[in-house]
């Protein structure tokens, strides 16, 4: 028996694409929180974009790269931060 395919409402694929462009999360995570297939995401997502051309603000090569920066500083905080709640968890299990 095939499988039946799933419909959506315009209304659904809009907020969909929307919260692509918003959050700044990728297709996949979108997809995924969702409950969606990422491709077909990211085809809805495709189509938005080359319907409207000029509505996406472009970053610049610095831009990019400062994000990257702090993405990457974020990055080691949050390991340094969980690292800390362990040692302290450690730390008060071995106090008298």
């Amino acid at each position: 028996m095939p499988e039946q395919r799933r419909r959506f409402s315009p209304q659904f694929k809009a907020e969909a694409v929307q919260m692509v462009l918003e959050t700044g999360k990728s297709v996949a995570e979108v997809a995924r929180d969702l409950g969606i297939h990422d491709g077909t995401l990211g085809n809805w997502v495709q189509a938005w974009r080359k319907d409207h051309p000029e509505s996406e603000p472009s970053e610049t090569p610095v831009e990019r790269a400062r994000v990257k920066e702090m993405e990457d500083e974020i990055r080691r905080l949050r390991m340094e931060n969980e690292f800390l709640k362990k040692a302290a968890a450690f730390f008060a299990r071995t106090q008298p």
